[in-house]
């Protein structure tokens, strides 16, 4: 039996506690030109005062707009969002990538804890198929949870049951138990508002779909992207669904376009 719950209550987000850094612009320092000689003779025959100190100019290092990302996947982020796991993959064949938790806030994008994350087995592709063992490029909404075990203490409606238990071997012998445990349905080809056990497909069954972020077994996945169980938790414990959290993903050269 699948068991929901919702509202649950929302944790700090530990891993956004970041401190803003400011750098300081030739603070203090007189201008000057290569041939600066002595003290000029004002036009009235008094000393003509010496050039004004530089003004100090605090600079906030919090990009405003997503690191790495080009124009175009740029502006698929939804102008609502303000959290985002950007997902970026070490290249298009790899299945080793990155992910980053990232906040908006007044002074712009802060980043938040930095975890190693796998992908699929074949890299990544700008159009996924069921079974070509890449993970779809793109900008994809975060709206549902669940796993095998117990809400962590999400925010996000979380389903608590037994259909996420999995077995067998990856494709480097490593056991998959557990890999279910915690999971976040990646909105790609389903239907939001939902179980991530639900296969209602949009786009057919020929796109594939049940892309999630999980925990990580040790090995390249089918289509997913995995964390190491400890940082599922963190994440689940951090996204907002009043932030409208989504996630970045792809190779760094196609999320650059």
């Amino acid at each position: 039996m699948i068991t929901t719950t919702h509202g649950a209550v929302r944790r700090p987000v530990a891993v956004l506690a970041v401190s803003l850094v400011l750098v300081g612009c030739g603070g203090g320092v007189a201008a000057t030109t290569p041939d600066q000689g002595p003290a000029r003779t004002s036009v009235n025959g008094g000393t003509a005062a010496p050039p004004a100190p530089a003004p100090h100019v605090a600079l906030s290092v919090a990009p405003q707009q997503l690191p790495g990302l080009g124009p175009k996947t740029w502006a698929k982020v939804p102008p609502k969002t303000r959290q985002a796991v950007v997902v970026t993959g070490r290249d298009k064949n790899s299945s080793i990538s990155t992910a980053v938790l990232y906040e908006r806030t007044a002074a712009g994008w802060q980043a938040g804890a930095t975890w190693p994350t796998h992908n699929a087995l074949r890299g990544w592709t700008g159009h996924h198929r069921a079974g070509d063992l890449r993970s779809p490029v793109g900008v994809y909404a975060l709206t549902d949870a669940g796993g095998l075990r117990p809400d962590p203490g999400t925010s996000l409606p979380y389903n608590h049951s037994g259909g996420f238990s999995i077995g067998g071997t990856g494709f480097e012998g490593e056991p998959l138990a557990g890999s279910f445990d915690y999971v976040v349905a990646i909105n790609y080809n389903r239907r939001a508002g939902t179980t991530p056990l639900d296969w209602t497909r949009p786009l057919g069954a020929g796109r594939g779909g049940g892309i999630w972020l999980h925990v990580d077994h040790g090995g390249p996945t089918q289509g997913c992207v995995s964390l190491r169980k400890k940082h599922m938790k963190e994440l689940l414990r951090a996204l907002d669904p009043d932030l409208d959290p989504v996630v970045v993903m792809g190779d760094a050269a196609a999320l650059r376009r």
